[in-house]
C-alpha cells in the first residue's frame, strides 16, 4: 500500500538542523523526564530541546549508544558503561566489560538492565544495574556471526532485536529465555545503523546504503522509506514515542521530524530485476536489465564486507546492458549493487 500526507507546513515546525553544532553526533536519546534529547556528540553528551538549544550535559562523557532507564542516562565510553543521574548530571554508576573491543549500541528493559553490542568482536553483554555500587555483567552472545550494531529491547517478544554491518544487512534477533540467536530478515540494504520502534509497534532502521530510513511493521514486513530530509550516514536514531518525534544523528548535524506529519513510499524490493552473465564474471559480463520500473543512479562493487570498493556507472538508461569489462580486482567473492534514492538490489559475484 502507498499513501501520503501533506506535510511541508507542519515538517519544519519540527525538523532542525545543527549543521554548526555538533561534530560528532552518533547517537540520540529523548529524555521524558526533562523534556529534552541527549545525544553522543564526538566525547561528550549534548542536550538538545528540540528548538536549537544546546547545552552540555553536565561533564557526561560518551563516545558511542546512549540509554535513557528511568532516571539515568548510560553512555558508553571505551569499554565503560557510564551512568549519569538525569536530575543532577553527575555520575552515579560504571561498568567495565573486561576484553571489550568496539561497544558501539545501547538498549534497556526500562527497569535495571541494560544491553550492549560489541561491533568489533560480536559479542552482546547484559549489565544488571540493580544495585549502582557493584553492577553485574554478563556476556548472553559470545557470537553474533555478524557485526552487530544498533540494538533494542522487545519485552512484548522477549527477544532482543539488533541490526548489524554489511550488503543485505540482516536484522536479527536474540531469545531472551535461552539466549539462542536467530534472524528475522535479511535486508536488500547496507550497513543498517540505528534501530527503535514507534507506539503503534511498527520498527525504524537507519541505513548508510543508501541513507534512508526505512519502516517495518510489526512483523518485519510491508517495508516501508520514510519521506525524511536528505540524510548522509543516518547513525542510532531514537523515537519518542509520546509525540512521535524521531531524532536522527548524522555526525555534523541532528534533525528532528515528526513521523505523524510525513509520508511513506512503499519499498520495491523488486524494483531492479537484472541477472549477471556470466557468472564468474570476465570481460564479456555484463548486468542485463529486465521489468525495470525505476532508473538507477548508482552501480557499484562491493567487497564481502559490504565496503564499496568501484562505481562502475553512475549513469544507467531503461533497458540498457551495463558492461563490467572494467573491473580488474582480485580472486573472490564480490557483490554488485544497483541502488537509487527508492531502492536497491545486491546479487553476489565471483572472480577467478
Amino acid at each position: 500500500m502507498k499513501f501520503t500526507i501533506t506535510y511541508f507546513t507542519l515538517f519544519f515546525t519540527f525538523c532542525f538542523s545543527f549543521s554548526q553544532s555538533y561534530s560528532g553526533a552518533e547517537s540520540v536519546e529523548y529524555d521524558p523526564i526533562n523534556d529534552r534529547w541527549l545525544v553522543s556528540n564526538g566525547n561528550r553528551i549534548i542536550s538538545d530541546d528540540g528548538q536549537g538549544n544546546l547545552s552540555f550535559f553536565g561533564t557526561g562523557t560518551t563516545s558511542y549508544g546512549l540509554e535513557v532507564m528511568g532516571n539515568t542516562a548510560f553512555g558508553i565510553q571505551g569499554s565503560n558503561i557510564i551512568g549519569y543521574d538525569l536530575t543532577s548530571e553527575q555520575q552515579v554508576t560504571i561498568a567495565s566489560i573486561s576484553g571489550a573491543s568496539f561497544l558501539n549500541g545501547m538498549t534497556s528493559d526500562g527497569v535495571d538492565t541494560v544491553y550492549v553490542t560489541d561491533f568489533s568482536q560480536g559479542r552482546i553483554h547484559k549489565i544488571d544495574f540493580s544495585i549502582f555500587a557493584s553492577p553485574v555483567i554478563t556476556q548472553i552472545v559470545s557470537n553474533t556471526q555478524n557485526t552487530p550494531n544498533g540494538i533494542l529491547y522487545d519485552g512484548d517478544n522477549n527477544r532482543l532485536i539488533y541490526t548489524s554491518w554489511g550488503s543485505n544487512a540482516q536484522i536479527k534477533q536474540v531469545d531472551l529465555s535461552n539466549n539462542q540467536v536467530s534472524t528475522i530478515i535479511t535486508t536488500s540494504l547496507g550497513n543498517i545503523d540505528g534501530i527503535d520502534d514507534d507506539a503503534a509497534g511498527n520498527y525504524y532502521v537507519s541505513s548508510w546504503t543508501p541513507d534512508r530510513i526505512t519502516k517495518y511493521d510489526s512483523n518485519f514486513q510491508n517495508p516501508q522509506i520514510v519521506t525524511t530530509p536528505s540524510l548522509n550516514s543516518p547513525a542510532d536514531i531514537g523515537i519518542n514515542q509520546t509525540t512521535g518525534i524521531m531524532g536522527i544523528p548524522m555526525g555534523n548535524s541532528v534533525v528532528f521530524v515528526d513521523l505523524g506529519v510525513l509520508s511513506f513510499e512503499e519499498f520495491e524490493s523488486n524494483a531492479f530485476n537484472f541477472i549477471i552473465a556470466p557468472n564468474p564474471i570476465d570481460a564479456s559480463s555484463e548486468i542485463i536489465f529486465s521489468n525495470l520500473n525505476y532508473k538507477p543512479t548508482a552501480i557499484e562493487l562491493l567487497d564481502i564486507s559490504g565496503r564499496v570498493i568501484q562505481l562502475i556507472s553512475s549513469d544507467v538508461d531503461s533497458g540498457n546492458n551495463i558492461s563490467l569489462k572494467t573491473i580488474n580486482q582480485a580472486s573472490g567473492v564480490y557483490f554488485i549493487r544497483v541502488s537509487n534514492d527508492l531502492s536497491s538490489a545486491t546479487k553476489k559475484v565471483i572472480i577467478k
